[in-house]
């Protein structure tokens, strides 16, 4: 069964980009320490406030690999925006995909790893037969009506395997598009990617697959992240995961860090002169609420200044 046909978004206009915050999944996934759900419903309210339409708010996982994302289910039943956000959450099987469905979840994303050492780490099996999984979780999700987006892990480097072809996330990918997906996005795991990766890969999977909607996760581990968001938005990807602060790791990625911070993106993407419909100021006071509650330094580049990013100059076009 494929999965129910997408509506067109945000992101489908080429001056705006669509952000999809990652704090209260890839963000709070690898903290030592348990966020309570109750924040969480706090900080995502906040996020909203500030003008994010999309989250990403936890994953369908086993509780005892991954604590922190125990309580997805009640999240999904005390956020209840309506239409005008998308809830994401991520599963891996079908087991995963009938707890979704369950608790009620009304976007889910998918999420498979392009290299086998990753995929052992993260799924338990290699690739293929992470793959063949996935299947029979796309069959309970598109009988549910709920639809469906793809991320494919380590797109560029992995940890356990070193580079990853793009012929092999050009394989992946296609497998991917036959279960109708709506979005596919290509996660740099460990982010280790440089603006090279992002340019191959990316034109790799556009050229094979040129009508899928492509997005980009990035890590920040070498301080790249914001060049390869640049990179990706002169190749015209209008998509990016991202988290307030630049938090956030995956506990199955030796050596990885914080994805590209959302208040650092959203200030890269109206300098450029790009619509996110995100209130700089707003998502300031977030940022500095998740400061407060893990209590330690953030690592946006903008955590480190006092106020909010001066606005940017009005011009007359993108400079992208």
């Amino acid at each position: 069964m494929r999965a129910p046909e997408p509506a067109v978004e945000p992101a489908d206009r080429a001056d705006r980009v669509l952000i999809t915050d990652v704090l209260l999944r890839d963000g709070f996934q690898i903290e030592p320490a348990v966020v309570p759900t109750a924040d969480k419903v706090r900080l995502a309210h906040g996020l909203l406030d500030a003008g994010l339409t999309s989250l990403e708010i936890g994953s369908f996982v086993h509780p005892d690999k991954v604590p922190q994302m125990a309580d997805t289910d009640r999240l999904v039943a005390e956020l209840r925006p309506g239409e005008s956000a998308t809830l994401h959450t991520l599963v891996l099987n079908e087991r995963g995909a009938r707890r979704a469905v369950a608790a009620g979840a009304r976007a889910v994303r998918l999420v498979v790893s392009a290299s086998d050492g990753h995929s052992r780490a993260n799924a338990g099996a290699p690739t293929h037969a992470a793959v063949d999984r996935l299947a029979a979780a796309v069959d309970v999700l598109g009988g549910a009506g709920v639809p469906v987006e793809a991320t494919i892990a380590t797109a560029f480097l992995c940890p356990f395997d070193g580079e990853t072809s793009p012929d092999r996330v050009v394989e992946l990918a296609r497998r991917l598009a036959a279960f109708g997906i709506r979005v596919l996005h290509l996660a740099d795991t460990i982010g280790a990617a440089s603006p090279w990766h992002v340019h191959r890969t990316v034109s790799a999977v556009r050229d094979a697959l040129p009508e899928l909607p492509l997005g980009l996760h990035l890590h920040n581990t070498y301080g790249m992240a914001s060049a390869n968001a640049w990179e990706a938005l002169r190749l015209g990807i209008r998509r990016f995961d991202a988290a307030v602060g630049g938090i956030g790791g995956c506990p199955f990625a030796p050596g990885a860090a914080g994805n590209i911070a959302t208040d650092d993106l959203v200030n890269l993407c109206h300098h450029a002169g790009f619509a996110t419909g995100v209130d700089p100021g707003r998502l300031v006071a977030v940022r500095d609420e998740v400061r407060t509650l893990l209590g330690r330094r953030l690592d946006s580049a903008l955590s480190a200044v006092p106020a909010a990013p001066v606005p940017p100059r009005v011009r007359e076009g993108r400079t992208v």
